[in-house]
């Protein structure tokens, strides 16, 4: 260990370019044994890690990666997969520049951040090769809990409740598990063969998933809290922020989960709004987070004639993960900072023709460092568009069956929760977007965790 200084930080092969924006195959491969044993080989092995202290799960990151660097692969397996119901999945989609990676003591000493997520990858697929799966409890007791959602929050909740012991059965109103991993992530990032391997291992295990089941719809949340000893919500915010400008309401205006959606659908081959096709045209996205590089990545393999991205801050502050950008930026995207939107123009068949724009600057930071967004007077500007796409983040639905069922949200209409992530009622718990807003995978996991912990405590 602790060979950092005659190894440097290496990052995971990708496909180049112009070859990826061609498919939906995942663009890093997977580390080979010796780059996985020489990065782990790097590690410092603090003794108060600043990786897993930032790591939402709270992984054993320099634990397994000791046993890595030992080639003790069937350890690191177990130690990866026992704070974390899906590592392989993780370790492909979590911003590591804003958590693990971003706090290593190489990274803040200049040296380089161990390339944590792509051994994390490693450990998994290569287990997975060699026959490991994850283990569930071998007897399972009388206990049932229902799972409204199979998104993070909720596929991570069943995992830690049968690996305790606990029936689950699962309801999502879609075609396939998963949620946002499923229907909002795209495959060039997560392949869903991927995402399905565990839910089929979860199936296998006992647990049983109802598809095409909408709560609200075809079964009522009242019936599950009466049949159930538990019931965890997590139906994440499905409904797209909105500029609040005009415009915004005409033809090839897109919100970006709908659209990510339905060319998901598509390239499910299950019925999906042509509407949504960008071939041939212009298109603007405007938003800076891992959702605006998404939607820029799927319009380049889309067949997109050109693929803009509106930002009101400077490059500095966008709030995507690094390696994003950087992908979007290699595939073709032209950014532009410092803009804000004005109002969305259209022609006489209300379809979009362009994008009015306005300008902007960045105030000094204020006791919080944090800098507000300046309007610049008098510089409007127009970019041409035939398609806008607006990624500014996610709210919630707030489904008529909380209130009914006396779940109490707070004045955002996240679900309101105590610390163990229990409901206002009794027995019905949460976790993920539906709860603290819209956030990441690897929160929405460690939501799923707690609640399972605190539900397990509660019925056994």
């Amino acid at each position: 260990m602790q060979n950092f200084t005659n190894l440097e930080r290496i990052e995971a092969f990708k496909r180049g370019s112009n070859e990826r924006k061609k498919d939906y195959k995942e663009i890093y491969n997977i580390f080979r044994n010796s780059e996985a044993i020489s990065q782990s080989d790097r590690c410092v092995q603090c003794g108060d890690p600043y990786c897993h202290n930032k790591c939402p799960l709270h992984n054993y990151i320099p634990q397994w990666l000791r046993s890595v660097a030992k080639k003790d692969l069937e350890f690191s397996f177990k130690l990866s997969n026992d704070t974390n119901p899906f590592p392989e999945i993780t370790g492909r989609i979590c911003p590591q520049d804003r958590l693990c990676e971003g706090d290593c003591t190489l990274e803040q000493d200049g040296y380089g951040a161990i390339t944590i997520g792509s051994i994390e990858t490693y450990i998994s697929e290569n287990g997975f090769k060699k026959g490991f799966k994850p283990e569930f409890a071998d007897k399972m007791s009388d206990k049932k809990v229902a799972i409204v959602g199979s998104g993070p929050a909720g596929f991570s909740c069943a995992t830690y409740l049968m690996r305790a012991g606990i029936n689950v059965e699962m309801f999502e109103k879609a075609n396939r598990p998963g949620g946002l991993l499923t229907y909002g992530i795209p495959s060039f990032k997560l392949e869903k063969e991927v995402v399905f391997r565990r839910f089929d291992w979860l199936v296998e295990a006992g647990m049983k998933l109802h598809l095409n089941m909408e709560v609200g719809k075809d079964i009522f949340l009242k019936d599950l809290i009466e049949n159930f000893d538990a019931v965890f919500i997590g139906i994440g915010a499905e409904k797209s922020k909105k500029a609040n400008i005009s415009g915004e309401s005409g033809k090839n205006v897109f919100l970006a989960i709908e659209f990510l959606k339905n060319i998901q659908q598509k390239n499910f081959q299950e019925s999906y709004d042509k509407n949504y096709e960008v071939a041939g045209k212009n298109v603007v996205v405007v938003g800076g987070g891992d959702t605006a590089m998404d939607c820029i990545r799927v319009s380049l393999r889309e067949g997109a004639k050109s693929v803009k991205c509106l930002y009101r801050r400077d490059m500095v502050n966008m709030p995507g993960s690094k390696k994003e950008f950087k992908n979007a930026k290699e595939e073709g995207c032209e950014f532009v900072y410092n803009v804000s939107p004005k109002e969305v123009l259209l022609n006489s068949n209300d379809e979009v023709i362009g994008i009015q724009m306005h300008k902007t600057s960045l105030s000094k930071k204020d006791g919080s460092r944090r800098q507000r967004v300046e309007i610049i007077a008098n510089s409007e500007y127009r970019e041409v568009a035939d398609v806008v796409i607006f990624a500014l983040g996610f709210d919630q639905v707030n489904p008529n069956f909380l209130s009914e069922n006396g779940i109490e949200t707070n004045k955002w209409g996240e679900i309101s929760a105590n610390e163990n992530r229990e409901c206002s009622k009794q027995f019905v718990f949460t976790g993920g977007d539906c709860f603290r807003g819209s956030d990441l995978v690897v929160t929405a996991a460690e939501d799923g965790k707690i609640a399972a912990r605190e539900i397990s405590r509660k019925l056994l």
